[in-house]
């Protein structure tokens, strides 16, 4: 299944018993894998509340519980969260997955779409500080163009050397008034991303590929992996001035999704000849698609492992631009991966969205528009009776 209308959603599933506990534990993990030396105490109170939890946790169950927190990360890298002893509703959790690549040893991002979901405002950080700075910025001077460049640049160019960080001052489109919310976007590039004198870049996201244990490297994105983008990338050489690349949480959660609402602007461009206006009226939603009879549609794109946390995470479009009808677009490959996405994300979406908002992947959006373009319409913009239809 492909594609899921919502309003056939039903009510909201129980949650799992041990959600909460998933939550910390991911938050831990991701927290560790932020640390660029070793602090003290060894573990932030973060790890060292989760991995306790975890162990109790474990004990009360009769299970055998890691032995120590670097025990709890080889869990996070070996074990599916299947095979975790976590009371987990199975029919809604891709619980197959692991939280860790056992191979870069970095979070996968189904790891920090639950640390985002905690219920802790330090997790809202995460990925909205620095964008909600911009959006207040651009409004008070009344430059939506500027946060739509701003959104574009995070997008587009998520690597930067030290030159070209400091040549954004500059830049007429967003970096004279937002120059200083960019330079906190951006950070050192570790170490640990540098092979002998040169990182790679991912030539679809262009973001910094991690080089593995046994050679080779990998991009952190889903998408890219998932397509099959594992060569060696594009090589760039250490600058004088460093190189720096977006956060992480802003590479998963900005640039990722950046690139499939790009993809989708331009499919609509070649495909059906749409000019799609994209984050109108500060960041209001992604994309408005204009349509004949002047009316148009509303979009927001997301690139999300889990369909559950997305449903309970949706929230009403605003309505400034107006639009005719709402839509989330997800890209096709998760429906691929997930044949139940539709279904579980029906079941966890908050009755009062169930009429207002309607999910599909990218391709059968595409059909939608061509097909509603196509549509012979009178002088009001509705279908005419004869060879028309209701979208």
């Amino acid at each position: 299944m492909t594609t899921t209308d919502m309003r056939d959603a039903r009510p909201q599933d129980a949650v799992g018993a041990d959600e909460g506990l998933l939550r910390q534990i991911a938050s831990a993990l991701a927290c560790l894998s932020r640390q660029r030396a070793v602090p003290n105490p060894v573990y932030p109170a973060k790890v060292q509340n989760a991995y306790n939890r975890l162990v109790l946790h474990c004990l009360r169950r009769g299970e055998e519980p890691p032995g120590s927190v670097p025990q709890m990360v080889r869990w996070a890298c070996e074990r599916p969260l299947i095979e975790w002893p976590l009371e987990l509703p199975p029919e809604n959790f891709p619980c197959t997955a692991l939280l860790v690549d056992p191979e870069t040893r970095l979070p996968h991002q189904l790891c920090l779409e639950w640390e985002v979901s905690a219920a802790d405002p330090a997790a809202e950080l995460f990925e909205n500080d620095r964008i909600r700075e911009a959006l207040a910025m651009c409004r008070a001077a009344k430059a939506p163009q500027a946060y739509t460049a701003f959104r574009a640049l995070l997008t587009s160019r998520p690597v930067l050397t030290g030159a070209e960080l400091a040549l954004l001052g500059g830049d007429p489109d967003c970096g004279m008034l937002l120059h200083d919310v960019i330079k906190r976007c951006y950070e050192p590039v570790p170490a640990s991303y540098l092979r002998r004198g040169t990182y790679r870049q991912c030539t679809r996201c262009r973001c910094l590929m991690v080089p593995l244990l046994h050679g080779g490297h990998r991009c952190e994105l889903d998408r890219c992996r998932r397509d099959g983008t594992s060569d060696e990338g594009t090589p760039l050489r250490a600058d004088k001035g460093g190189v720096f690349q977006l956060s992480r949480p802003l590479r998963m959660f900005i640039t990722g999704p950046g690139l499939a609402e790009t993809d989708l602007q331009a499919a609509l461009e070649n495909k059906c000849g749409i000019t799609a206006e994209m984050w109108p009226n500060y960041d209001a939603y992604d994309l408005r698609v204009p349509l004949p009879g002047r009316r148009h549609w509303a979009v927001d794109v997301k690139d999300r492992v889990n369909p559950v946390l997305l449903a309970r995470s949706l929230t009403p479009f605003r309505n400034e631009p107006p639009y005719d009808r709402a839509f989330l677009v997800v890209p096709r490959y998760r429906f691929r991966d997930n044949e139940a996405y539709g279904r579980q994300f029906r079941r966890n979406l908050p009755e009062d969205l169930a009429d207002r908002i309607t999910l599909l992947d990218d391709q059968a959006f595409l059909r939608q528009v061509a097909d509603e373009i196509s549509v012979p319409r009178d002088k009001a913009g509705d279908p005419r009776a004869e060879g028309g239809r209701r979208a």
